[in-house]
């Protein structure tokens, strides 16, 4: 369709140029000026769509920008030059000097509005350059989700719409951790920029690299905030402390933990669960276990059932801004399945007890008799005092 309009634009350039005829080529002395007239508006017609060819790889937001600086440039150029009016110039000198204001204020508006593009709204109410279409929403991510590796199963599963926007001083801190002399954190670095190749890669979602940067802010954080604010775009994080300063700023934050919370299976109390008990409590005769998706459970008097898998009754479930804890008890009608090292284990107590029960002295060997003991008999002083009395 575009490539249709463009050659009907040419073919209109043509037949203007024809039916007119420029003055000058008219009183030329040669024939068919008129043809030569409309060869000249095609190539015209060719020259306009060439250079909407050359901004064919520029957004719309880009062309708008520079159309948008241009006009408050010559319009900072004319209010400039009715205050040099009143220098007495002569005229050669003043249209030479207006020449070159409006060549400046032209570059300098389209320089300015270019660069604050993203915050021009600001400056301008109700003027807004946008990069989001309409309908369309924003997600800033934050170093710690990219490393975190998540978002890369989230992308896999369709549930990201919106556009991905990787601000560039995020990627920096991310360039300046993999490339730490901290092995832990440089692997962390790395893990982080390998999410966010698969990220790129993947078809599903898209992301781009936002310029916008705020040098008055020292800290990422901030810088993420600020951007929010100005995109009005969404956070997309698991640290603690910036979900709070952004939710407190007016800033929508996505929290990958709380996702993560959001979808752990929903138990009640008063229902029952097989676990297995896997190490002492905080508190005296507690047991703690852990069900698949890693939620903590807390039993009581489940001590004594270490090792072993039990069958307990939900007392409670708490919600915490780290997870979710249940609280639980044994049930009465326990029948627990002891796992083969807890069954050897008892075994051996078993035979432990029944041995101390028998003399260790090596006279209970198989083969030999047992040892009777008897009573010593008194001694002969004893006897005859005895029988002189």
């Amino acid at each position: 369709m575009i490539i249709a309009i463009r050659f009907i634009f040419i073919l209109g350039c043509a037949l203007f140029s024809y039916i007119s005829q420029f003055p000058w080529i008219a009183n030329l002395p040669v024939r068919h000026t008129e043809w030569i007239s409309a060869g000249l508006g095609a190539m015209f017609g060719i020259l306009i769509v060439s250079i909407d060819v050359f901004f064919k790889k520029f957004t719309v937001r880009n062309i708008l920008s520079v159309l948008v600086g241009l006009a408050l440039g010559l319009l900072t150029h004319r209010l400039f030059m009715t205050v040099v009016v009143y220098v007495h110039f002569t005229p050669e000198v003043f249209r030479n000097f207006g020449i070159l204001s409006a060549i400046i204020f032209s570059y300098l508006g389209v320089v300015t509005v270019l660069r604050g593009q993203d915050e021009f709204s600001l400056m301008i109410p109700f003027v807004h350059l946008d990069s989001k279409g309409p309908g369309e929403e924003m997600i800033l991510l934050d170093t710690s989700v990219i490393i975190d590796g998540r978002i890369a199963d989230i992308a896999n599963t369709h549930f990201l719409s919106s556009k991905l926007i990787l601000p560039r001083f995020v990627l920096k801190e991310l360039q300046l951790i993999a490339d730490s002399s901290d092995p832990l954190k440089r692997n962390r670095g790395r893990r982080g920029l390998d999410v966010l190749n698969a990220i790129q890669s993947n078809p599903n979602v898209h992301v781009k690299i936002h310029e916008m940067d705020f040098p008055e802010f020292n800290t990422v954080d901030a810088k993420l905030v600020k951007m929010g604010q100005v995109l009005q775009a969404k956070v997309f994080t698991n640290d603690y402390n910036l979900n709070k300063v952004a939710e407190l700023q007016g800033v929508k934050v996505l929290n990958i933990n709380d996702l993560a919370n959001a979808l752990k299976p929903v138990v009640m109390p008063g229902e029952e669960m097989e676990i297995k008990i896997l190490k002492e409590g905080k508190e005296q005769e507690q047991g703690v276990a852990y069900l698949d998706d890693g939620t903590m459970v807390v039993v009581d008097n489940g001590k004594r059932r270490l090792g072993y898998t039990v069958k307990v009754t939900i007392t409670s479930v708490l919600q915490t801004q780290a997870g979710r804890m249940i609280f639980a008890k044994l049930s009465d009608d326990n029948g627990h399945h002891p796992e083969r090292g807890a069954e050897r284990a008892h075994d051996s107590r078993e035979r432990h007890v029944n041995d101390t029960r028998r003399p260790r002295n090596g006279h209970d060997r198989p083969g030999r008799p047992p040892q009777t003991y008897q009573t010593p008999p008194a001694p002969q002083a004893f006897q005859s005092r005895e029988g002189g009395r």
